[in-house]
């Protein structure tokens, strides 16, 4: 608890330096301090940063406006995050699923690595465990979810040649999630978890051989110019929640919240949507496909994913990505698969029919 309060201090200091470098459209009688997102991807720089800083403004017709830093820049530990919703200290913040493996590993089943080979499977899991997400947030921690945020394909990046996942033994590969570090580990691979911010330093260093990311991310961080092969089988995607301190969102006017229930699920579907057409876009653009409009053109190969390939993940996820979530879970976690998404994907935990 004394290092939340140390953490607390940190952040509103740095937060003061991060609101004070923003200049609002025009005046407003009330303002929000939100933490959103990582910085420097499209989700934050297209969706929630204009949002914040300038559609919210429009849309209230200059009743209400908000400043927004992305949480790695204001000193937020992700890992915190939650724990700083619910003190209070951060009244509006993004919180990456991934950073909860550790304390809240139940958060994390809608994404867990080699759950959802496609974006519509990723929906169908998050849409069945979402009432008791949002139900066990506020219950628990005093926290009001009010949307559900994902990144694009979290895909292989690697330097040597790549056919299959068998090929991937004995190497080191960056991961970003202790999941992810499952999946790796089972192929016989070195999983070696990295921030996102070193991921690129750690490539150049020989550290690691392969780097799991963004298909899109991959080509902004220039992955085309350090690596060869990528992977067309998406390991997990990005999950992030967007949610509110309870008392901090009780205290809004009500015609703030009857805004924000309204708007936010639209900037969520636009998010979501916008991951799609990146996942596609950052495998045309690494590959230099002509179809590539935004990002750099590479010269990358795309290693399609094989039908024995698809049996592997889902052998890999049966029988080692969910048995050792629902170790680090406890015995809560068998009934909350089961009743969601297990029930939904026709997967049901180890021992069950």
């Amino acid at each position: 608890m004394h290092r939340l309060f140390r953490l607390a201090a940190l952040c509103c200091s740095l937060w003061v330096v991060a609101a004070s470098a923003q200049t609002p459209l025009a005046p407003a009688p009330y303002k929000l301090r939100v933490v959103g997102g990582l910085a420097g991807v499209s989700q934050f720089t297209r969706w929630e940063e204009p949002f914040w800083s300038r559609e919210l403004l429009r849309l209230s017709g200059g009743r209400f406006s908000a400043d927004i830093v992305p949480f790695d820049r204001a000193g937020v530990p992700g890992v915190e995050m939650l724990s700083l919703l619910q003190l209070g200290v951060v009244p509006f913040g993004t919180t990456l699923m991934s950073a909860l493996s550790a304390q809240y590993p139940q958060y994390t089943a809608p994404d867990l690595a080699g759950l959802n080979p496609d974006i519509a499977s990723l929906r169908q899991s998050l849409s069945v465990f979402r009432p008791y997400l949002e139900k066990a947030l506020r219950d628990q921690h005093g926290v009001e979810m009010l949307a559900v945020y994902t990144y694009p394909a979290q895909v292989l990046f690697c330097k040597k040649p790549l056919a299959s996942l068998a090929d991937l033994a004995g190497r080191r590969i960056r991961v970003s999630s202790v999941g992810q570090a499952d999946f790796i580990g089972a192929l016989g691979a070195v999983p070696v978890n990295t921030a996102f911010g070193e991921l690129v330093s750690n490539l150049q260093s020989g550290n690691v051989e392969c780097a799991i990311t963004g298909t899109m991310s991959g080509n902004s961080l220039g992955l085309p110019a350090m690596t060869n092969y990528v992977y067309a089988m998406p390991l997990t995607w990005g999950l992030a929640v967007f949610g509110a301190n309870r008392a901090a969102w009780e205290a809004l006017p009500p015609e703030l919240r009857a805004l924000l229930r309204k708007e936010l699920p639209k900037l969520e579907a636009s998010i979501w949507e916008e991951a799609a057409r990146d996942t596609a876009e950052g495998f045309a653009c690494n590959s230099g496909a002509s179809d590539c409009k935004v990002g750099q053109k590479g010269r990358m190969v795309v290693v399609p994913v094989s039908a024995q390939d698809e049996r592997r993940r889902q052998e890999v996820f049966k029988t080692t990505v969910l048995p050792r979530w629902l170790k680090r879970c406890g015995g809560r976690c068998d009934d909350i698969w089961n009743q969601t998404i297990g029930l939904a994907r026709h997967i049901a935990t180890p021992g069950k029919p």
